[in-house]
């Protein structure tokens, strides 16, 4: 999944970084004497709203607002009106971690934990445990579907998201991914609580054929098979040091804009913005879809269902109940 590629205006004038700060938005960048691309993601309120609908206890709220961020990374880069589907799936206290992007804009996330194994001081390799990351593009009805799958062994989500470039899509690949709590005073004098996210990919893509780095891995190579060793590329190497000086802190600031944070980085070599894309929350589930569900079921399923003379269905991402009569549920 490489960046998307914006149409270039060579005679785009020079200007200074803008100090405004664009909560819920991707922004892709190029640096183009380094041969990168990239997109810096900024979430506010959109995260918050995700958050809140399930009350996730701190632990669990900032790994799922991690994978969140990955997410929008890898799906913002969708060209199609597709979806691109973050699933993990594990022994961990953290079990499950749904989040789904609907190109170009949307998204919703779901996380499914056991709390009595949310000891303190657990952080994200412990939080996941053992187990896969599975990263799905799902384009349409009349397409087939594509689907990356990363082993899960003690690791954080940005070693599996190195580990799928790595081993998948051979271009070399960093992300930083980072999350945490805001609080401020608020219009009574009583602090307000939000949740705050960020994170940034690089991607190395140089336009010279003999510079394009292969074989960075032996992938399903028989047993004994060594990897060719290719050296990094000098302006890889300067890439690498550049995104590693980030902090967690400048990736969250909301008085920090993401243009003055990429000039930061890049201003030496030179940077080119492109026009941010604006993120949301917003759930897919609806009354007809939910209804149209149920008819999926075998009848004897349906009957099972009905509690009450009802039949009710919560939806896992956004909390919605819908309720409906035996016989709306298609109940015999």
């Amino acid at each position: 999944m490489t960046p998307s590629d914006p149409k270039l205006q060579p005679d785009a004038p020079i200007r200074a970084p803008s100090s405004v700060p664009v909560d819920d938005a991707v922004l892709p960048f190029e640096v183009a004497p380094l041969d990168l691309r990239g997109r810096l993601t900024r979430l506010g309120p959109a995260l918050d709203e995700l958050l809140a609908k399930h009350d996730y206890p701190a632990p669990v709220a900032k790994l799922l607002g991690e994978a969140i961020v990955l997410t929008t990374l890898l799906g913002s880069s969708l060209k199609f009106d597709g979806r691109f589907i973050l699933q993990t799936q594990t022994d961990g206290p953290v079990s499950l971690m749904i989040v789904d992007f609907r190109a170009p804009d949307k998204m919703r996330a779901y996380a499914r934990f056991d709390a009595e194994r949310l000891v303190p001081g657990l952080g994200t390799a412990a939080l996941l445990g053992k187990g896969h990351l599975a990263m799905t593009v799902d384009q349409g009805p009349d397409m087939s579907r594509y689907q990356g799958l990363v082993a899960l062994d003690g690791g954080t989500l940005e070693d599996a998201a190195h580990e799928y470039f790595l081993r998948s899509e051979q271009i070399p690949t960093k992300v930083r991914l980072a999350v945490g709590e805001e609080w401020r005073s608020g219009e009574e004098g009583g602090p307000t609580h939000r949740w705050r996210a960020g994170g940034m990919l690089l991607q190395f893509l140089p336009k010279a054929p003999e510079r394009v780095q292969r074989d960075l891995h032996a992938g399903d190579a028989p047993d004994g098979v060594t990897a060719n060793a290719v050296p990094e590329d000098d302006a890889w190497i300067e890439g690498q040091s550049l995104i590693g000086t980030v902090e967690d802190v400048e990736l969250i600031d909301p008085d920090l804009s993401g243009e003055r944070l990429l000039y930061r980085l890049f201003h030496e070599r030179g940077v080119r913005v492109f026009a941010p894309s604006p993120l949301r929350a917003e759930c897919s589930c609806s009354r007809d879809a939910v209804s149209g569900m149920l008819k999926s079921f075998e009848p004897q399923d349906r009957a099972d269902m009905v509690k009450d003379d009802k039949v009710v269905v919560t939806c896992e991402f956004c909390s919605s109940v819908y309720e409906f009569t035996p016989q709306e549920a298609g109940v015999e």
